[in-house]
């Protein structure tokens, strides 16, 4: 380190502006169409037809390649612990989506399976997921509420719900919602329009899938507490339901709470468990299978539902559901939630398909993650499916046991596939309660994330603004509406900040060409008779006035006030002239003699009195640097703004030069009307220490040229 400190450099070479620069480096203005462009992307050929072909299939490039010695073992056992993790989660998962268990299962086979063939992650666990379930649920519930099924009980002479017609419109609306995102993130896809998840920044993605969770535990109470609460959609739903669900607790069915209870704690224990013979054991224990099975047999051999009135899975059909293509009519009342959703499940799965491919050094294209996620939707749809995204928990699982690749995750569809087919029947007795009690468990990982608040309160504060704002937003608006809302204020904040930078004067280090902020710093030393000057931020219209004004604060230069009084003193000096002018004509007339030379040297004269530029106040600095390294681009605002300080300060004898501008604002600021007959790129200087440098120079010109014209005279 000490070797590093003392090595030093020297360049000697002349002071570079950027027209210089430009032709030393021979600056190529050739640019390639718009027009050249699209006919690049639609020629065709061999090698480009089978990278295009390679990419939309990426089973066909490293299925080939597959090494069983290497692979094979790790990704049965990961398949096989993954689908059975399946099992109940995706029944859970069915709970919260508001459609029967079995559709977990399908969700579980038929998107897996598409995702093996078109995704490129070789680690994440697609399937059934809780976030995505709860907005699903809403969905469902605001089309096909409970109430628009009820019919007369000649039994009990009351209404009920005919579950089986409501029910199978709820698959409907299920179904028609996960088609539609499919498509979404199909066209997203082929459109390239993977970077839209940068929009949705880890704070943001933190806080809402913590107030997603908040949703998922009371939408589930209902089935902790063996009540009937009214569900309610739309804004402040969950207030709602949550003070419904206060009023009905005491309905509660015991038998159902001491199930709750018991399944609750026997899952936590069992998982602290597996946490601590984690490295001793090399499968996790399927805690929520034997949790499922255990339940099972006690409620068949109890008798649950007959004794004690607690409510379980109910009919289970065997095999799989022939495809039927979704409701149309539905497509227009449910698009702006297959868009949410959309957006929330890719957003989810490329973030932690990233973090794996970073772990194992591969790649994740995003693009073609939007068409692999998109087809498993949309084909799932058909098959009656809800929309799913990538499982943290299982991911993990996936991992853990040994999953390299994504085979893993076929096999655990296949594990699906035989539970399905024939022993699916066997958990018609499991109680709801318990598939609740597995949903709070998982959810855990989801309430750990409160912790964030305090760490990004001592990181940044306005990222903990966006983590707590979102979670509010989707706790009070739903995770749909919550979702948008969120983005927007998220944006807002980047908005602010661009609004709100940080504006400096900066200095010298001492005998070197770094210049830092002079309020930062003790040993920096501003130029004599020159002020560099840095915003934070790019500048645009949203904070061009504010650059000027800054600009105005920190050089002690009220521009307006010195161009007034100039514009003043020229108009006085004019009418002075004028006076003069009268004057002399009037003494023509009257002594009809010549006058024409004396009236002159009296003007000469007088004007001496009234000179706008005589000498340069020595409280002004002779030139102004404005650093342009934090700016990306100028728009047509920001090109006015640096044309008008140009202007205004040169009007006062203020020489105004820009330096470290990128080649994208040179080109906006030459699109934009700066440059013209008096100011060329000679001002513009690729470094702050070249326009330093230029600004001494001339600084050093002007001052002899003072000091030989007040000797002359």
């Amino acid at each position: 380190m000490t070797e590093m400190r003392r090595r030093s450099y020297s360049v000697h070479r002349e002071i570079l502006d950027e027209e210089a620069v430009d032709e030393m480096a021979e600056k190529s203005d050739s640019k390639t169409s718009l027009c050249e462009k699209v006919k690049s992307s639609m020629r065709c050929s061999g090698p480009r037809l089978k990278s295009c072909m390679l990419g939309s299939f990426p089973v066909v490039s490293w299925l080939p390649r597959y090494s069983i010695r290497d692979n094979a073992l790790g990704d049965l056992i990961s398949g096989i612990s993954v689908g059975i993790m399946q099992l109940p989660q995706g029944m859970a998962y069915a709970l919260l989506a508001s459609v029967p268990p079995v559709f977990g299962l399908y969700s579980s086979f038929y998107p897996v399976l598409i995702y093996f063939i078109f995704g490129t992650s070789k680690h994440i666990s697609v399937g059934t997921y809780a976030v995505m379930s709860v907005m699903i649920g809403g969905v469902i519930e605001r089309l096909a509420p409970d109430s628009n099924f009820m019919i007369w009980d000649n039994m009990t002479n009351s209404s009920i719900v005919d579950t089986l017609s409501r029910d199978a419109e709820r698959v409907k609306v299920a179904a028609a919602v996960t088609f539609m995102s499919g498509l979404i993130q199909i066209l997203l896809g082929l459109v390239q329009f993977g970077f839209v998840v940068t929009y949705l920044s880890d704070p943001l993605v933190r806080g809402y899938t913590t107030g997603a969770a908040i949703h998922v535990i009371v939408s589930q109470l209902k089935y902790t507490f063996g009540i009937s609460p009214v569900r309610h959609s739309g804004a402040f739903s969950l207030l709602f339901t949550v003070l419904e669900v206060c009023y009905l607790i005491p309905q509660t069915n015991i038998g159902t709470l001491v199930v709750s209870i018991v399944a609750i704690v026997g899952l936590i224990l069992a998982k602290e468990l597996n946490a601590y013979l984690s490295k001793k054991l090399p499968v996790p224990i399927p805690v929520e299978l034997l949790g499922v099975v255990i339940a099972t047999l006690v409620s068949w051999q109890v008798d649950l539902q007959e004794k004690y009135a607690v409510d379980v899975v109910g009919v289970i059909p065997s095999g799989l559901q022939p495809p039927v293509l979704p409701d149309v009519s539905l497509f227009g009342q449910v698009i702006g939630d297959a868009f949410a959703l959309s957006v929330v499940g890719y957003g989810i799965a490329i973030s932690l398909g990233r973090i794996f491919a970073l772990k194992y050094g591969y790649k994740v294209d995003s693009n073609q993650e939007l068409i692999a996620l998109g087809l498993s939707n949309s084909v799932g749809g058909i098959f009656q499916c809800f929309a799913i995204s990538c499982s943290m928990s299982r991911t993990m699982v996936q991992e853990s046991t040994g999953g390299k690749t994504q085979v893993a995750g076929a096999l655990s569809a296949v594990v699906i596939l035989f539970i399905t087919l024939w022993i699916g029947a066997l958990f018609e007795d499991l109680p709801k309660a318990v598939l609740a009690a597995i949903i709070y468990v998982n959810l855990h990982g989801m309430i750990k994330q409160f912790m964030d608040i305090p760490a990004l309160w001592r990181s940044n504060k306005v990222d903990m603004l966006v983590w707590v704002v979102t979670f509010i937003l989707t706790v009070l608006f739903n995770p749909d509406l919550g979702l948008a809302a969120a983005i927007g204020f998220s944006m807002l904040t980047v908005i602010f900040r661009t609004q709100l930078p940080k504006y400096s004067l900066l200095g010298q280090v001492q005998d070197t060409d770094i210049y830092r902020p002079l309020e930062d710093y003790s040993q920096v030393k501003q130029v004599p008779g020159v002020l560099i000057f840095r915003s934070s931020a790019t500048l645009y219209f949203a904070n061009a006035e504010m650059y000027q004004d800054a600009l105005g604060e920190k050089s002690g230069i009220d521009i307006t006030k010195i161009l007034s009084a100039k514009k003043k003193l020229e108009a006085k000096k004019k009418r002075h002239e004028e006076n003069l002018a009268k004057k002399a004509k009037k003494a023509a007339k009257k002594n009809k003699i010549d006058m024409e030379g004396e009236p002159e040297m009296e003007e000469q004269k007088d004007i001496a009195t009234i000179e706008v530029n005589a000498e340069h106040d020595p409280s002004l600095p002779r030139a102004i640097i404005l650093d342009l390294s934090p700016v990306n681009f100028l728009d047509t605002v920001g090109v006015k703004t640096l044309r008008g300080i140009v202007k205004d300060y040169g009007e006062i004898g203020i020489k105004v030069v820009l330096s470290c501008c990128q080649t994208g604002v040179v080109d906006n600021l030459q699109t934009g009307g700066f440059f013209n007959d008096k100011v060329t790129k000679s001002c513009l200087f690729s470094s702050v220490h070249d326009a330093v440098l230029h600004c001494q120079s001339a600084v050093t010109d002007s001052n002899m040229y003072e000091n030989l014209t007040a000797t002359h005279f």
